[in-house]
């Protein structure tokens, strides 16, 4: 078996392996048992890709091809560069962090588990996907699942939540069906046979009418998923309804989807579209930066406060891939590294207050640090790390977005750059009034003076999303290194 399938077929076993058990202990071993053996090949991943990138200049290595269906010449193609692996990794990190962060889950446990398992394991089918039609079908795979998970599991208006947001990423994905369907269908510009493999339709000449027409299609079926504005609206709903590993799986890695999508598919198998509708949908990202934002100063209600800021850092994603230069670029893809780990952290760490107060209203905490020393001294770090303060990844990602962007001398990108730029602001703003008002002074509730503290399992969940943090944040530069050999190829297309 290829190094790269035992990536989906890991968590289809351990799916299997869930049917067969009984009660919750069997339940939790085997689903841990399953994303820990998950996160070892992630990391083995990273040595073998480093040792084949040594004595393999190809874009992508690892490759494998498995025809599918001989009729479309759909196959089964998969390979990685540098950018699926370090996603690929920050998968199977959330995925484990949220087995942690659900351990006490005693609703369906079973069934709870098996959903969130498959949802992994359509995203980890998408990362390592070279033909857009077999991505396609990981995409699928990997948004379904939210709607049982937000519908059975969630709270507060949880099936209205589950159904906005399914039918807003499936009107999506029929966008994006369109536009995938038309890159096939002039895929023999050149007179080659029609095909689905991303490596070969990059060889081909697709007309540029074609190209303007479906980049906007590829563009916003993906985006609508990384939150573009005005395509977000079903994000704070979903996120606020969402269990918490649902929420931190949701934002932490599916979300990523849309970003990536957007590099691999749309820009680089479009980029004449590319650059036609660029400034068009860089003043939409720019928007959804300054919008999400001033949306999360607004809220009372931390899960909503988290999610319009998860629209305004993944609007960086997409403002920065929309620069076309390599700073950028390698700033988007540390910026959705990131968030991934840090908006996964603030969800679970909201999901530990709000499970031993019964709130999430700011208005209805304080001083919590004083009862919950654990919980309240990562809250503040996550908040240090999420607004931008150097030593934490957030920083280097944000770095490396606004100096490329700068790069770009025209008044109409600078304007752009300042006012992504002044979101920075907003985000100290809401950032230090979330910690300073539920962290620290008098403890507003007596009723909180008893609350339990941190468990093991709790502590270890954020531990593993704190650690790539700090370590990204620390050492960037073999991160930085091994992504800009990735980046090159596909920003050779568009310049």
């Amino acid at each position: 078996m290829d190094i790269l399938s035992l990536f989906v077929i890991v968590p289809l076993l351990t799916v299997l392996a869930l049917v067969f058990t009984k009660g919750l202990k069997q339940v939790r071993i085997v689903s841990l048992i399953g994303m820990l053996v998950q996160l070892a090949m992630s990391i083995n991943l990273i040595f073998a890709y480093l040792k084949e990138r040594a004595v393999n200049n190809n874009i992508m290595v690892f490759v494998k091809d498995y025809m599918w269906f001989e009729q479309f010449n759909i196959h089964y193609t998969i390979g990685v560069d540098a950018i699926s692996v370090v996603m690929i990794v920050l998968t199977s990190v959330v995925v484990l962090a949220g087995v942690f962060i659900s351990w006490m889950v005693d609703d369906l446990p079973k069934e709870f588990f098996i959903s969130l398992i498959i949802l992994s394991s359509g995203v980890f089918g998408f990362f390592i996907s070279l033909d857009l039609f077999t991505m396609f079908v990981f995409y699928e795979i990997a948004v379904i699942p939210m709607y049982l998970l937000i519908g059975i599991w969630g709270s507060g208006p949880k099936e209205d939540s589950a159904m906005k947001l399914t039918l807003m990423l499936m009107g999506a994905s029929a966008v994006l069906s369109v536009g995938i369907f038309g890159i096939y269908f002039n895929s023999n510009a050149d007179g080659g046979a029609l095909t689905f493999n991303i490596l070969e339709i990059a060889q081909v000449n697709i007309p540029e009418a074609a190209q303007n027409l479906f980049f906007p299609m590829v563009f916003i079926g993906f985006a609508v998923l990384g939150a573009l504005f005005p395509f977000h609206t079903w994000s704070p709903s979903g996120h606020a309804s969402a269990p918490t590993a649902v929420s931190m799986l949701h934002a932490g890695v599916l979300m990523k989807l849309g970003g990536y999508g957007v590099f691999r598919v749309a820009m680089y198998l479009l980029p004449l579209g590319a650059l036609t509708w660029s400034n068009f949908f860089l003043v939409l990202a720019a928007i959804g930066v300054v919008y999400g934002a001033m949306g999360a100063i607004m809220q009372k209600d931390l899960k909503y406060i988290n999610a319009y800021a998860s629209v305004s850092h993944l609007g960086l994603v997409l403002f920065a891939l929309l620069m076309f230069n390599k700073t950028a670029w390698n700033g988007a893809i540390i910026q959705s590294l990131s968030h991934g780990l840090l908006t996964a952290m603030f969800f679970a760490l909201i999901g530990m207050v709000y499970g031993r107060t019964h709130t999430r209203d700011i208005d209805k905490l304080g001083g919590i640090m004083k009862v919950l020393p654990f919980i309240g001294a990562i809250y503040v770090i996550t908040g240090l790390a999420y607004l931008g303060l150097p030593g934490f990844s957030g920083f280097v990602a944000e770095m490396n977005i606004f100096v490329g962007s700068f790069e770009h001398t025209d008044t109409f990108h600078r304007v752009l750059t300042i006012l992504a730029v002044s979101s920075i602001v907003v985000t100290a703003v809401y950032i230090l009034r979330m910690v300073g008002k539920i962290m620290m002074g008098p403890l507003e509730n007596e009723d909180f003076k008893d609350l339990p503290k941190a468990t093991w399992y709790e502590k270890v969940g954020l531990v593993l999303l704190l650690i790539p943090v700090l370590i990204i944040g620390i050492a960037p530069f073999g991160l930085s290194e091994m992504l800009k050999e990735s980046i090159e190829p596909f920003l050779e297309r568009l310049l």
